[in-house]
């Protein structure tokens, strides 16, 4: 008889446990104490939808607290399931009312399925972060190198967040700005003398659109003096020059080397044939004599 007691009992704090894990009484008796409505029957419905109770009556309860009354249980289930961060949403929305920043549930919970920091974003809309520039290189046009470091103050664009592009392109658009600059510039002089003219004519240009941030400033931390490259150049190219002429000069003599060699080979034909020449006197001679031609010719011009 006990023990059929004692099983029932189990039994009934057993399935009073699990009626209570169903449907979270103590939740909803919590959400109606902090001001916050929730439907019972939508709390224990969580459970099937694998969404956990506690968590969406504790955002509630942290929205409500803080102001935010436009926010339902629906959007932070959904939310949720979509595998997105609600306690830095819902943070994220508390920062931006308190710095009377417009931003809606839905606007937070895109930046943040887009993979975002919304949170860290917010701050930095709230408080201007310093982007560092890595020094970037360019060429005066009396070919000085001139190397210039830059830090550029941006807030958060929040409208432009999410498919706005990222740091990276406002460095990459900066270096392109800076080195336009300094390459227009018809000596180094005027760059060094000026610096504040390059922030100036990079900040007009409007270098944020399509980005996630404001350009709030852009400084030029320091400025040195690289390479004459101008000089490089002039100095290549003479001694390209020079080299040139040699090959011609080169060339030349190697014409006259080749011509002198020519002309001596046609004095040694020459010679050959006058010496061919001369072989042949002493011989034409002689057939002559045996002939008689020669005689002959002897007396006729004695008579």
């Amino acid at each position: 008889m006990i023990l059929s007691i004692l099983l029932f009992a189990g039994l009934t704090l057993v399935g009073i446990s699990l009626i209570l894990y169903l449907i979270p009484v103590n939740l909803w008796i919590t959400a109606a104490f902090s001001g916050v409505h929730i439907n019972l029957l939508d709390l224990a419905m969580m459970r099937f939808r694998r969404v956990p109770p506690g968590l969406i009556v504790n955002m509630m309860i942290l929205a409500s607290k803080a102001g935010i009354m436009d926010v339902t249980t629906q959007q932070m289930e959904t939310h949720h399931l979509a595998n997105g961060k609600l306690l830095s949403v819902i943070k994220a929305l508390i920062v931006a009312g308190k710095a009377n920043l417009e931003m809606s549930f839905k606007q937070a919970a895109a930046i943040d399925l887009a993979g975002r920091n919304v949170l860290e974003a917010v701050h930095i809309s709230v408080t201007p972060y310093m982007i560092i520039v890595p020094a970037i290189t360019g060429l005066s046009r009396d070919g000085i190198q001139l190397i210039a470091e830059a830090r550029v103050t941006v807030r958060t664009n929040i409208k432009q967040l999410v498919g706005g592009a990222g740091e990276e392109t406002i460095k990459a658009r900066v270096g392109q700005g800076i080195i336009s600059k300094i390459g227009a510039a018809k000596t180094y002089l005027e760059v060094l003398e000026k610096p504040e003219a390059i922030s100036k004519l990079v900040l007009s240009k409007g270098l944020d659109a399509g980005t996630a941030f404001e350009i709030l400033s852009i400084d030029i931390a320091d400025i040195n003096i690289g390479k004459n490259i101008g000089a490089k150049l002039q100095i290549d190219q003479a001694m390209a020059d020079l080299n040139i002429a040699k090959a011609k000069a080169e060339e030349r003599r190697a014409q006259a080397v080749a011509l002198e060699q020519e002309m001596t080979a046609l004095v040694q034909e020459a010679k050959a044939k006058l010496i061919e020449a001369e072989t042949l006197i002493p011989a034409a001679l002689s057939y002559s004599f045996r002939a008689g031609n020669l005689m002959q010719g002897y007396m006729k011009k004695g008579k």
